[in-house]
């Protein structure tokens, strides 16, 4: 499988395993910093919360959330589970640093979630991006950058 074409207006598409089904088309939210659920997020906005998190003060509520993976506490599956009883809950999650607190979280919070994907995407995924995840076949597809509208030249990845 390959991304599009050099200068074309086509998509890259990522794959992994899809661990909670569903099929969610949103802007991206990367960052590189694991995220602590417990004492990391305020659940009532969707916002991070922790102080030295280079997502301070940003709201994942209806993004892509694309981060390494969770960190901190058992906590973390309850907290993301209230953003979606509290409607803050990101539209998707692409992490892949598998833990038993990031995959039950992305479970309870019941949004299409895509796991240890190629190319990594926090190589190509950017924030802004226009992302679509596809939880039942594995499959994340960056449908168009966000500076330009489309796929730079440098784009062919084949996996």
């Amino acid at each position: 499988m390959s991304a599009a074409e050099p200068g074309s207006a086509g998509v890259l598409e990522l794959r992994g395993r899809g661990i909670v089904a569903g099929v969610v088309e949103a802007e991206a939210l990367v960052t590189h910093d694991a995220i602590s659920g417990f004492g990391g997020i305020d659940v009532a906005t969707g916002t991070v919360i922790e102080p030295r998190h280079e997502l301070f003060g940003v709201c994942f509520t209806g993004k892509v959330l694309v981060f390494p993976g969770a960190k901190g506490s058992s906590g973390w599956s309850g907290f993301f589970q209230s953003t979606r009883l509290m409607d803050t809950a990101p539209a998707a999650m692409v992490f892949n640093v598998l833990t038993t607190k990031a995959v039950l979280g992305a479970i309870v919070t019941r949004v299409p979630t895509v796991v240890e994907a190629a190319p990594d995407p926090l190589d190509v995924i950017r924030t802004g991006d226009l992302v679509r995840v596809d939880g039942d076949a594995g499959v994340i597809t960056v449908v168009r950058r966000a500076e330009s509208g489309t796929l730079p030249e440098t784009a062919p990845f084949t996996i």
